[in-house]
């Protein structure tokens, strides 16, 4: 590639890609083309004769951002991508152990665990520690051992710290260990750590590995955790060079894990650092990055960058200020239809909030519109509960010591292998050190069960060995089918006569043709059907959104790497964004800002930020102040909408007026009442007037009463006041 081959790309970007530093930190603004600056740079190396393709390694996030890198390197270097190592942290650290997996102390055919799977492992672990899951939630046991672990700590590196809690926390971390290492599990923190580990205590490999990727390149760098910078420092070494391109004013994530102070000190641990700003922004209008500019400004420890652009100035933020939730999501729904009908796709459209409870009454509001929807961040394909039921007979097949597969199908669908059997099953393993599959067929040997437990479970244990023998010369396609079909998991849910149950089939069907187009590597060292199990728990499908004709809806957590044309920002109030528990920390307020900065920056043409005067939460009516982010734009790039000449609640008209935005429905014909009008009925007590039909004697009102839900009145005798 010659210089002259990278006039397409800004001076800052073309600095970016050929840049002869050792080490080239690249922070990049929103939607200033970092991933074609990430992908450029591979392609530069490469044809510049810097590297081959086979000494690069390229790690990002998300399956989609490494897919999109691959797609664009192939039109670019025009070889095959497949072989290159570009991927996510985990697919990365995966693909190594499978070809380490002796050295890294695994079995062959280790299988991993997704997050669904830990749980009900770690559930059935307290269970055997006899041990309260409401004192001692599941969950919060999973987050201390996955926390534990993106530190670099084992259980036996942990000192007690007195605390009981913490202590009992520390023995499920052991008990977690010993059965994972003892059954060939790993989960997605264990991947990274023993691909850590591995290389950390074996110099030769080491060796190898640091004269191999002399190039490494980093997307997102503002969100890897601690044993992510570890794991990039240990293959960079003292001489390979390292390509981090992030934005610190990005970084959302410190919840997960992700912490800011990696890309605040890269210069510092990697000397010889050329810092590069892309602060060119191709996205958004001149208004919008100026009040995300603004914002952001507040922010003291971020190492500074302005976006512009050359676009057109574009419209003024609109900011409404709202009476109540409702008000805000009927204000919301008009607007949608304006800009519907000046030719802007549904799908162009978003609403983003810091809570998902906000979601519900914006959600009423829509289907009252009949405007569609969809909620980003649902559950994606490979996380469905049937698929993950025909997953697991698929794994208990070819890898019988797999127990939370075991676990989930032993008695599913029903075949009369009750609690009380699998509870005598799990104690057996659990005393004898056995997994559930080997516990079973010992118990079934001795007949130590019941004769009706014997038989129920003798039953299952035969299935899965008849479908082992009727499946081993076939092609994954036709196993998957015949287990959907012998097992009875699809008549199970074929007898489920619901659209929810047909949904179920049309799934599973779905399933057999992800199998049959499935495209094994060739090169593979583990089987077809290992390959692709691996391949469903590690790419579970980066949700995206939709390409329908419907409005997005979503956190603001979940927008980032996203843009749309309209955005709407829900819920701007002191408490709620910024969030009530991040007000008394700096670093937390911080954060918070960076993520209305998030927030603002999907918005390509046209940005609207609302909140509320009054708004219901947890059964209680409360009373923020508007955001502070509000005040930190300029007045100058707000359009400030109020809603004009309020009464008191008391009064018949809480507003009477919102210039054009109020449709003609907010104003219930001839009976002095308005929707989101707060109203008191004499058995129900108060309320809020969510819809209303007809007119005259016959009018209805819905209002939702704090005490008892829903309710249509005809207001004839309702005696609202």
């Amino acid at each position: 590639m010659s210089d002259h081959a990278l006039n397409h790309l800004n001076p800052s970007q073309q600095e970016a890609v050929n840049s002869d530093c050792p080490h080239i930190l690249v922070l990049a603004g929103a939607g200033s083309g970092k991933t074609r600056v990430l992908v450029e740079r591979i392609a530069w190396l490469v044809q510049k004769n810097l590297a081959s393709p086979m000494e690069i390694m390229a790690v990002t996030f998300t399956n989609k951002a490494a897919k999109e890198m691959l797609g664009r390197l192939d039109n670019l270097l025009n070889i095959p991508a497949k072989g290159l190592w570009v991927g996510t942290f985990h697919g990365l650290a995966h693909r190594f152990l499978r070809q380490h997996y002796e050295t890294a102390d695994l079995p062959q055919g280790f299988q991993i665990l997704d997050s669904d799977d830990q749980i009900r492992l770690i559930k059935r672990l307290e269970k055997e520690m006899n041990l309260d899951d409401e004192r001692f939630p599941p969950k919060q046991a999973q987050w201390f051992i996955n926390n534990q672990k993106e530190n670099g700590r084992r259980a036996a590196h942990i000192q007690p710290n007195g605390e009981y809690f913490t202590e009992v926390m520390l023995s499920i971390y052991q008990q977690y260990e010993t059965f994972c290492q003892r059954n060939g599990l790993v989960d997605f923190t264990e991947l990274l750590l023993r691909c850590h580990e591995t290389l950390r205590d074996n110099s030769d490999l080491l060796a190898h590995y640091r004269k191999r990727f002399r190039y490494l390149l980093v997307d997102e760098f503002q969100d890897t955790n601690t044993l992510q910078y570890a794991w990039l420092r240990l293959l960079a070494g003292e001489d390979n060079h390292l390509f981090a391109v992030g934005d610190d004013d990005q970084s959302i994530y410190s919840w997960r894990g992700a912490k800011i102070e990696n890309i605040h000190r890269f210069s510092q641990d990697f000397p010889d650092t050329q810092t590069i700003r892309l602060e060119q922004n191709y996205r958004s209008t001149e208004t919008i990055l100026s009040a995300a500019n603004a914002l952001i400004a507040n922010n003291d420890q971020r190492m500074g960058k302005q976006l512009w652009t050359k676009g057109n100035p574009g419209t003024a933020i609109e900011n409404y200020a709202a009476f109540n939730e409702f008000d805000e999501a009927i204000f919301i729904c008009e607007r949608m239809i304006q800009y519907q009908n000046q030719g802007i796709p549904l799908n162009e459209m978003a609403i983003l909030y810091r809570a998902n409870a906000l979601s519900r009454v914006l959600e009423e509001a829509l289907n009252r519109a009949n405007l569609p929807y969809r909620i980003y961040g649902g559950h994606k394909f490979f996380s469905r509960a049937e698929i993950k039921d025909a997953l697991a007979y698929l794994r208990l097949i070819n890898f019988p010591n797999d127990d939370p597969s075991f676990e989930r199908i032993v008695n599913h669908p029903p075949r009369g292998v009750g609690h009380a059997t699998i509870d005598k099953i799990r104690d057996f393993a659990s005393i004898n050190q056995l997994s559930l599959w080997n516990a079973s067929k010992q118990l079934i040997a001795e007949k130590s069960l019941p004769g009706r437990a014997n038989n129920t479970l003798s039953q299952f244990v035969q299935l899965i060995e008849d479908l082992k023998e009727q499946n081993m010369d076939q092609e994954l396609g036709e196993q998957t089918k015949s287990i959907l079909l012998v097992s009875g998991l699809m008549d199970h849910f074929q007898q489920d006569r619901s659209e929810k149950g047909q949904a179920k089939v049309e799934n599973l069907h779905e399933l057999i043709t992800a199998t049959q187009q499935f495209a094994p590597d060739p090169n593979s060292l583990v089987s077809p059907v290992d390959e692709f199990l691996a391949h469903v728990t590690l790419d579970t499908g980066d949700d995206e959104p939709s390409t329908e004709q419907c409005i997005q809806m979503m956190t603001l957590h979940s927008a980032k790497g996203l843009e749309f044309d309209v955005v709407f920002i829900v819920g701007l109030e002191d408490g709620l964004f910024p969030h009530n528990m991040c007000l008394e920390t700096p670093a937390q307020l911080e954060e918070e800002r960076r993520l209305c900065y998030v927030g603002i920056t999907r918005a390509k043409k046209h940005l609207t930020l609302t909140h509320a005067e009054q708004r219901r939460m947890n059964g209680r009516d409360m009373f923020h102040r508007p955001s502070r982010f509000l005040k930190e734009i300029p007045q100058y790039l707000l359009q400030d909408i109020r809603v004009r000449n309020r009464r008191t609640a008391s009064s018949a008209k809480p507003y009477a007026h919102r210039s054009n935005y109020l449709p003609s429905t907010s104003v219930i014909d001839n009976t002095g009442l308005q929707l989101g009008q707060t109203v008191n009925h004499p058995k129900f007590g108060s309320g809020t007037i969510i819809n209303a039909e007809g007119s005259g004697e016959s009018a209805r009102v819905q209002v939702q009463f704090d005490q008892y839900g829903t309710k249509w009145l005809v207001l004839q005798y309702a005696n609202l006041s």
